[in-house]
């Protein structure tokens, strides 16, 4: 019997990485998953982004777990085809309980201007987790039984990462917008039982932060890899360190936990 048992969990992101690992991490407490991804590569992005392919093989790890699963590619930044991706899941699984704000790309593009750098992440890292939320709150309301909600920031949400770029500065500013996102939304949901809260991860061992090489993060981004050095001694934390803090923050074990950020940063904002 897992915590999360009869709980529907809406996923952005969900291809591969972080996004896969809370499905399955969710998956294996019970809940049943909607999963989305765009993947489609954005000209932005140095890094190659999640496929299809691969939102498929996140399909069957959450099967293999015996739970149901609707995955639909579709564009956090597109809030009409969110929503139809959304409403296809509710319309299959039922009523969403729990939803995870994770889809979110990261800085340090190549070949596109600084506008397009900036406009890209930002629209993606804060104006696709308003999105997320926009789409899925209102019926959490209208049902009445409460719910969770977990939007992803980042250590670089608390802290200046101090990188002068369109790309660094456009993901620091998203991901401050993310955290005061969630407490506006905690404090608005708070009476109807939703509690809304953050994780902010130091770099987590994804395609996004080179699958962990930190010789290749030195040569591309050596200010980067300073800015990102951890207290405890890891480089970087493993996607299923930020699920298990996420299968925490939506249990029942944390019912009364709202309006918080969960660093999972192994000790680097307290280094500081």
């Amino acid at each position: 019997m897992g915590k999360l048992d009869g709980k529907i969990a809406f996923i952005t992101g969900a291809a591969r990485g972080q996004g896969r690992s809370h499905a399955i991490r969710l998956a294996e407490e019970g809940a049943d998953i909607i999963a989305v991804d765009i993947c489609s590569q954005l000209d932005s992005v140095r890094y190659p982004m999640g496929t299809a392919e691969e939102l498929e093989q996140t399909v069957k790890e959450v099967e293999k777990l015996d739970r149901r699963i609707i995955a639909r590619q579709a564009d956090v930044r597109d809030v009409a085809e969110l929503r139809k991706v959304f409403e296809e899941g509710v319309a299959e699984l039922g009523p969403v309980d729990i939803v995870l704000a994770n889809a979110g790309i990261g800085a340090g593009g190549s070949g596109v201007s600084e506008e397009q750098e900036w406009d890209e992440v930002l629209s993606v890292n804060l104006t696709g987790v308003w999105n997320t939320g926009r789409v899925a709150i209102p019926s959490m309301v209208e049902r009445g039984q409460g719910g969770s909600i977990v939007l992803t920031s980042s250590t670089g949400g608390l802290i200046g990462v101090g990188i002068p770029t369109a790309g660094f500065l456009g993901y620091t500013a998203a991901k401050h917008g993310v955290i005061g996102l969630m407490r506006s939304w905690a404090n608005y949901l708070a009476p109807h039982s939703i509690r809304v809260n953050s994780v902010a991860p130091t770099a987590v061992r994804t395609p996004m932060a080179a699958d962990g090489d930190l010789k290749l993060i030195m040569e591309h981004a050596p200010d980067l890899a300073r800015a990102l050095s951890n207290a405890m001694p890891v480089d970087l934390v493993e996607p299923i360190d930020v699920s298990n803090a996420i299968a925490w923050l939506v249990s029942d074990d944390a019912r009364y936990i709202t309006g918080t950020v969960v660093p999972v940063d192994a000790g680097q904002l307290n280094k500081r």
